[in-house]
């Protein structure tokens, strides 16, 4: 009689096991955006760089001059890459405050003051402004300006979106905080079973941003139960980097699928609710219409 082998290597062994705890994603690339500050910016780092040959080889003025010029550049080219990174994080969201700071706008003053300073060689004044000016207009010109008012919180009670804008602040930190903690494990499967974590909680953000009255339903889970799983991560990433206990890794993973069911299930629920309001809506209307004789037979 035939007996099945069921081995350490077999199907339904141990590898299996081990295998099916790393959730893979029915997409590897749902949810993934360009990142428009990851390139462009560090062109232009590298385009004042020359400052730094050139600025040893002058008189002390121009030294200082390079020194200072250079120094305004870099200054401006960080703050268009910060500046370009708010402005993504406002895009990505339906519901955003305009980010506090201009610093786009900064980053262009400052690339054309730096410029000026540049250009200056301590005697034509004209010269370096006119340089300094176009630079400016083209950076401008090339990158755009900040975001300059708040969006999705029009019809919105003011209060309620600042709270939703705050607590989906708060909560991407915490999510930002787990992926960068999770790096110091160096697993690359454990490192894209967060991505997929955090995708499904992005997932409840926009649900919360579409409707901020569920703030409250959610806000454990955007806060307490996030909290939590950033301090289990920053605990295990710890532990794994030390001596890449597989209990610990097992463990870990096992936490991120209860963590992703529970968070599928309460935005769900969060739809499910929506629905619900918008069916209870739609019949009082029909009652009212017929009630006023204006339904149609």
């Amino acid at each position: 009689m035939a007996k099945k082998y069921s081995g350490k290597f077999s199907p339904s062994g141990e590898v299996e096991a081990t295998r099916a705890k790393v959730k893979a994603p029915a997409n590897a690339f749902e949810g993934a955006k360009v990142n428009r500050a990851s390139a462009r910016p560090n062109f232009l780092f590298l385009a004042i760089l020359p400052l730094l040959l050139t600025a040893f080889g002058e008189d002390a003025m121009g030294l200082l001059l390079d020194l200072a010029a250079f120094a305004v550049l870099a200054m401006g080219v960080f703050m268009l890459r910060q500046g370009l990174i708010a402005e993504a994080a406002y895009h990505e969201r339906k519901v955003a405050r305009r980010p506090a700071l201009p610093r786009k706008i900064i980053a262009a003053i400052l690339i054309g003051i730096g410029t000026f300073a540049a250009a200056f060689d301590g005697s034509a004044v004209f010269s370096p402004v006119i340089y300094g000016a176009l630079t400016l207009i083209l950076t401008v010109l090339a990158f755009g300006i900040d975001p300059m008012r708040a969006k999705g919180m029009s019809g919105v009670n003011q209060a309620e979106s600042d709270r939703v804008a705050r607590a989906v602040t708060k909560a991407e930190d915490h999510l930002a905080a787990m992926t960068d903690a999770i790096l110091r494990a160096d697993d690359r499967q454990v490192e894209r079973r967060v991505d997929d974590f955090a995708a499904t909680a992005r997932k409840m953000f926009r649900q919360v941003e579409d409707d901020p009255r569920d703030l409250r339903a959610a806000r454990k889970f955007m806060g307490i139960y996030l909290a939590g799983a950033q301090d289990a991560t920053e605990k295990f990433a710890d532990i794994y980097a030390r001596n890449q206990n597989p209990q610990a890794r097992a463990d870990y993973l096992a936490l991120l699928d209860d963590l992703e069911t529970n968070f599928d299930a309460k935005t769900e629920t969060l739809l499910l609710d929506d629905r619900s309001n918008l069916d209870i809506r739609i019949e009082v209307l029909r009652e009212r219409l017929q009630r006023e004789g204006l339904q149609a037979d």
